[in-house]
């Protein structure tokens, strides 16, 4: 065979090899959905089935879940109707990291904190500890109580606070004897921020968790789990003993702050358990544009056992929420300190 020929036989099975990777690949492509409630609800079941990371521990029976609710879907529900069929079977996953977004509404699901006790009183914090006096640093309300004890309030770590507002704080509460950090109420928010404050309560590097992430569509198709440790802070960092509130409105983020703050030897929890949120959200879109968030990397605590539905207190308190004078959780932990001074 000449040189001409061997040229046009590889080109020939070439053209042979590709038209069978096109047939292969048609046949493994994903699945596609059409803008229709029908097309919709599939997509969305289908997504859930596929990358949420909690179906397998939460022990949820999805394709049941797909069976409640397929027989709502009519092929000519308006918007609103479809939005609340999806709403529905979304709160079946009892996650509040998972949202569907459209034009109109926001599907959420709240119960992880409105079937507890609040366990919070901001009205309260602000009359009677804080006062008028109270610094702000940042997200930061902090203030040295009468009895010699550091209170730092911190409501959201979405609020961002600098290395240079941790040496300012740290330092004014030097002299005191104790200090009670309150992340109640406290939903979440920047994981770099948790980790920035965690950082100024160890003087060791700490193993404080594990993740992992879907490696496949299969409900326990995940990695091995990946160490997570965290470093002690290079600048000011606090040494005497520490009361960390918590409640189950501290969630997310703050869940991750708890997990990290419960390892080191000078912290104790007091309150309420958290309300969890350990999954690392993700997001994507269904055929008419809405757009879906669930969580889809789970994050362990360092015995690698779930944190998804929270973490107990060492301390358990509950407040009498016709008590409009004191603040039994916050009362509690000055108790505490004061016995291990």
């Amino acid at each position: 065979m000449g040189i001409k020929e061997i040229y046009h036989s590889k080109f020939r099975w070439l053209g042979v090899a590709l038209m069978i990777l096109s047939l292969l690949s048609s046949c493994i492509r994903e699945e596609e959905f059409n803008n229709s409630p029908q097309g919709n609800f599939e997509a969305l079941w289908k997504i859930i089935d596929e990358q949420y990371c909690f179906l397998d521990y939460k022990q949820i029976d999805w394709d049941a879940i797909h069976d409640k609710y397929q027989p709502l879907i009519t092929s000519n529900m308006g918007n609103d109707g479809l939005f609340q069929v999806l709403d529905s079977m979304l709160a079946e996953l009892k996650d509040g990291h998972v949202n569907l977004y459209s034009s109109s509404n926001v599907a959420r699901y709240w119960d992880w904190y409105l079937d507890y006790p609040r366990n919070f009183n901001e009205g309260i914090i602000e009359r009677q500890y804080l006062g008028k006096t109270y610094r702000i640093a940042a997200g930061m309300k902090y203030k040295i109580l009468d009895d010699n004890i550091g209170y730092i309030y911190y409501e959201s770590f979405s609020s961002g606070v600098g290395n240079g507002n941790l040496d300012e704080v740290l330092s004014y509460l030097a002299p005191c004897s104790g200090l009670i950090l309150d992340v109640r109420n406290n939903g979440g928010g920047n994981l770099t921020n948790s980790e920035r404050i965690a950082a100024r309560f160890t003087n060791e590097k700490v193993l404080t968790g594990y993740i992992q992430h879907k490696t496949g569509k299969g409900h326990s198709d995940f990695s091995d789990p990946k160490p997570i440790y965290l470093e002690p802070s290079n600048s000011i960092r606090w040494q005497k003993p520490v009361m960390l509130l918590i409640n189950r409105h501290s969630y997310s983020a703050t869940n991750d702050f708890v997990n990290a703050m419960r390892y080191f030897p000078n912290v104790t929890l007091v309150g309420d358990k958290t309300g969890g949120g350990s999954g690392l959200p993700f997001s994507s879109e269904l055929p008419n544009g809405w757009g879906v968030r669930f969580s889809a990397s789970p994050h362990l605590d360092a015995d690698k056992q779930h944190i998804e539905f929270g973490i107990d207190p060492d301390e358990k308190v509950d407040m009498d929420e016709y008590d409009t004078k004191s603040d039994a959780i916050i009362e509690r932990a000055r108790e505490l300190l004061k016995v291990v001074q």
